[in-house]
């Protein structure tokens, strides 16, 4: 029997990890700490080693650290639980895959990519790399998935009534996050989660990631800037900008672009790459990233937001609300095979989300807050489709669908623009 820890909610995850298994000798689960993966990681495994376990003056991290494949013993899938502690245990699973030659031997979890100097085999061709986020709305029950991802990307979207939720309760969404452990928390205690995660990345985990010491200060500093530009095309030097001039402080911008890597490197941070419709294409397209935290919360928590405070700016929580959508979007496009990008010409023309399929075709995702602002975005997206089919060497998205929050209905439009709540998807 499995480990599955009592009250396991299913994760979009679980048969990622399942197709894995069968494909690869040992999997990788990363992604942020918090977000679930020991838990999905215990629901497939047979045994189970954690590393960062205290016990007995952590003696287990210890017999790591003297011979690696001690730790290794066990059933099979054996589950290593925070393997960055002691880097050389990827080495030592490499090796025991290549010398057993059998699939979904291990699983390994971790919240951080430590420094190469620790892991000097890649593990290509033996050990898979899976991404694991927080939780979507739909894992959490927050959507009732009335409105499938694949459906609407297959182009078909009859006309149904789906949840209606208020402006109160979408803040209070962004507010508490995807992370599993705040689910079922009262509001108040929910927030707090994302903050004591914030302080807990800053005092300790970094220290442990990297064994040296930064500028908590300017550390703090850079994670109030990104907040302020979540879900923008913000450059290193608009960040560092933005930290003059709000906090005061001299920062370099190299010291910008080595803290982003650390951030990076815990996967706190997922930016969204730039889509390009065709390489050949007239159509100049921008090719920054847009930044996002992996969860709205800690954008929420980094800017020490309130949900009355949201109430009172719609225009910050505007950009809160796009980076959910976009979390779940990201979610259930890689449950899909499927990838996620925003598209900018040089024009200055955008598009929120963009999700390309594995057969290269691809739809035009705009997302709004409310209602009264479809017609805009269908009007939008109607617009660049046809610059792009005007233009021979441009490839036009297949499908075009406007992300809301205030709205109870899913429908395709007379123009062929199809419109879902957020509320109502699922993959």
């Amino acid at each position: 029997m499995t480990l599955t820890k009592p009250n396991y909610m299913p994760r979009l995850a679980d048969q990622q990890l399942t197709d894995m298994l069968e494909a690869f000798g040992a999997v990788c689960i990363e992604g942020p700490k918090w977000c679930g993966k020991t838990w999905t990681a215990l629901n497939q495994a047979l045994s189970v080693a954690f590393i960062a376990n205290p016990d007995n003056n952590f003696q287990t991290r210890t017999m790591a650290q003297l011979n690696p494949a001690l730790i290794l013993t066990g059933k099979h899938p054996r589950l290593i639980d925070e393997w960055q502690e002691v880097p050389p245990l990827w080495d030592a699973v490499r090796f025991a895959v290549d010398q057993q030659a059998d699939r979904g031997q291990y699983i390994l979890t971790g919240f951080a990519t430590p420094n190469y100097k620790g892991v000097p085999h890649s593990g290509a061709g033996r050990i898979g790399r899976m991404r694991m986020r927080t939780m979507s709305l739909y894992e959490s029950g927050d959507s009732d998935g009335s409105v499938s991802l694949c459906e609407i990307l297959s182009g078909s979207l009859p006309a149904r009534t789906t949840q209606a939720p208020t402006l109160e309760h979408l803040i209070a969404l962004c507010v508490r996050g995807g992370w599993p452990g705040s689910l079922g928390l009262p509001a108040k205690a929910a927030a707090e989660l994302p903050r004591a995660y914030l302080t807990s990345v800053i005092e300790d985990d970094i220290h442990r990631l990297e064994g040296i010491q930064r500028d908590r200060q300017k550390m703090w500093m850079l994670l109030r800037s990104l907040a302020r530009n979540e879900s923008t095309l913000a450059t290193n030097a608009t960040l560092r900008r933005d930290m003059l001039e709000t906090d005061g402080e001299t920062i370099h911008v190299e010291t910008v672009a080595e803290y982003l890597n650390v951030l990076e490197r815990m996967f706190l941070r997922e930016d969204q790459g730039a889509f390009d419709p065709n390489m050949r294409s007239s159509v100049r397209v921008g090719k920054s990233k847009k930044r996002h935290f992996v969860d709205p919360s800690l954008a929420v928590a980094a800017l020490g937001a309130t949900p009355g405070m949201l109430l009172d700016d719609l225009n910050t929580f505007g950009f809160l609300f796009e980076a959910l959508c976009e979390r779940d979007l990201q979610i259930y496009a890689s449950a899909l095979n499927a990838q996620l990008f925003h598209y900018r010409d040089a024009s200055g023309r955008e598009i929120d989300a963009v999700i390309e399929c594995e057969d290269g075709t691809w739809g035009a995702f705009e997302i709004k807050l409310g209602q009264d602002r479809i017609d805009e975005a269908a009007k939008h997206l109607l617009h660049i489709r046809q610059l792009m089919t005007d233009d021979p060497r441009a490839k036009p998205p297949a499908i075009l669908c406007v992300i809301c929050g205030l709205g109870e209905y899913a429908y395709t439009r007379a123009d062929g623009v199809m419109v879902a709540p957020i509320t109502s998807l699922k993959p």
